[in-house]
């Protein structure tokens, strides 16, 4: 290796040249990509997508951006399509056609077949005169000056512009349908992700125990049902509803002030305006209020009546955050 070789700022600058090439892309967002959206959006078929060579793994990327964002779209690889897999193709379909040269043999192969079809063609392309794009219906344009590698021969920076390029027709076609937060929970159902759009309080309630006191229980037996639900925290109850909450918080604040604990009630010790939520909220959104008020436990209740307690770590435990 050259002793000269500096790792840090040969990063640096390849963040750099795809940074400003990135950023430069938006000179080219015009009618073009304006007229690609509005008749993508028009059309009751799939998006196609293809490509060869590191261009075709952009296009599998592209592909399922589109899929979870509403548009429905499928992948076919230029080499394999003139081998059987054009019969994806739909008459209500349209195809993109990723290549940075846009004059690879594969491409040029594939497209009078494309063309035979009948449906419009879209290309995503550095080369505005090329053979791919003057055969293609609509163009957007990935151009780059010069590509991350120092050879500039690695396809990098202009596989990134292809990307974003993809990236940002997928996010116009999802505004255009209206996509909202329930229809992409409907479409991320696992993961982390999924459980931030799917589970409920009510979900983690079930692994919890049942902490509760009378409004006028003893100080022994509130510490010792904090201690066994596990929960820091219990629900203090009067005539059956939830009329306050005591943590181990409360617990220490008291002992530091005082030292005489047998008169004590749990009416002396509550917080009497306890937070609660109801048991059918997301528990991001749970995560979300206790993050405002800087508390770890919420009360959960159902038209008054006392379920639980939820803990912060309940909700973190599951990859929410």
């Amino acid at each position: 290796m050259d002793s000269k070789f500096d790792i840090i700022k040969t990063a640096k600058n390849s963040i750099n040249n795809q940074g400003q090439s990135i950023l430069q892309l938006t000179n080219f967002i015009n009618e073009d990509f304006k007229n690609t959206v509005e008749f993508i959006h028009s059309i009751k078929g799939r998006v196609i997508v293809s490509g060869i060579g590191k261009s075709a793994i952009i296009g599998m990327k592209i592909v399922a951006t589109l899929n979870s964002t509403g548009t429905p779209s499928i992948f076919m690889h230029a080499a394999e399509a003139v081998h059987g897999d054009l019969g994806i193709i739909q008459d209500n379909d349209v195809v993109v056609l990723i290549s940075k040269s846009g004059n690879t043999s594969e491409i040029k192969d594939l497209l009078p077949f494309l063309k035979n079809t009948g449906i419009k063609l879209v290309a995503i392309s550095s080369e505005k005169n090329s053979f791919l794009v003057n055969n293609c219906d609509f163009f957007l344009n990935s151009f780059i000056k010069k590509e991350a590698c120092p050879n500039n021969l690695a396809p990098t920076t202009s596989t990134t512009a292809q990307l974003v390029i993809g990236d940002a027709l997928a996010i116009c076609l999802s505004e255009m349908k209206g996509f909202k937060e329930n229809d992409f929970a409907k479409f991320h159902p696992g993961g982390s992700l999924g459980k931030k759009l799917h589970l409920r309080v009510k979900d983690l309630l079930s692994k919890n125990l049942k902490p509760e006191v009378d409004f006028d229980e003893s100080f022994k037996n509130i510490v010792d049902e904090i201690s066994k639900k596990m929960l820091g925290a219990t629900a203090v109850l009067k005539n059956g509803l939830a009329v306050g909450i005591i943590t181990d918080g409360d617990l220490r604040r008291f002992f530091s002030k005082n030292s005489d604990s047998k008169s004590v009630k749990a009416s002396d010790l509550m917080s009497s305006s306890p937070k609660k939520i109801n048991s059918e909220i997301l528990a991001s959104e749970a995560l979300k209020l206790m993050n405002k008020n800087k508390i770890t436990q919420l009360i959960v209740e159902d038209k008054n009546n006392y379920l639980g307690i939820i803990h912060l770590h309940n909700i973190l435990n599951e990859g929410i955050s």
